[in-house]
């Protein structure tokens, strides 16, 4: 199926995780496990092929929305300096400027500010 040939025992999970290999393709190869997807309805099993395929997307997805939250409310001195900041873009740097936004979720929700201005604002507010 264009995939790396299994030497040892893999678990299905592992098995389903790659790109090429369906739960179709895995059904038509092991009866046991058609007959117990049988038990389901079809949706349930489609859904169940999704959340294996993304798993390991959610994870990080969640990793970043948790470390987001944790920076949400992290306090922005009202005396910050953002021009000594160069690696922040332009109309970041302007914005940030202008409005002074008391917190970094304040930051991170100014047009024209990107979240990689927000990674360069959130290393320099944590040191």
């Amino acid at each position: 199926m264009g995939t790396a040939t299994l030497n040892q025992n893999v678990k299905l999970f592992n098995v389903l995780s790659r790109p090429q290999v369906g739960i179709e393709d895995i059904r038509k190869v092991n009866k046991p496990f058609d007959e117990l997807l049988n038990k389901f309805d079809q949706e349930t099993v489609e859904q169940a092929e999704i959340k294996i395929k993304y798993e390991s997307y959610f994870e990080k997805e969640n990793e970043i929305v948790n470390k987001m939250q944790k920076m949400e409310d992290k306090s922005i001195n009202p005396e910050f300096d953002y021009n000594k900041l160069l690696s922040l873009s332009k109309e970041a740097r302007e914005k940030l400027l202008k409005i002074k936004p008391r917190t970094l979720g304040q930051a991170s929700r100014i047009s024209g500010v990107s979240p990689s201005d927000i990674s360069v604002l959130m290393v320099h507010i944590t040191k």
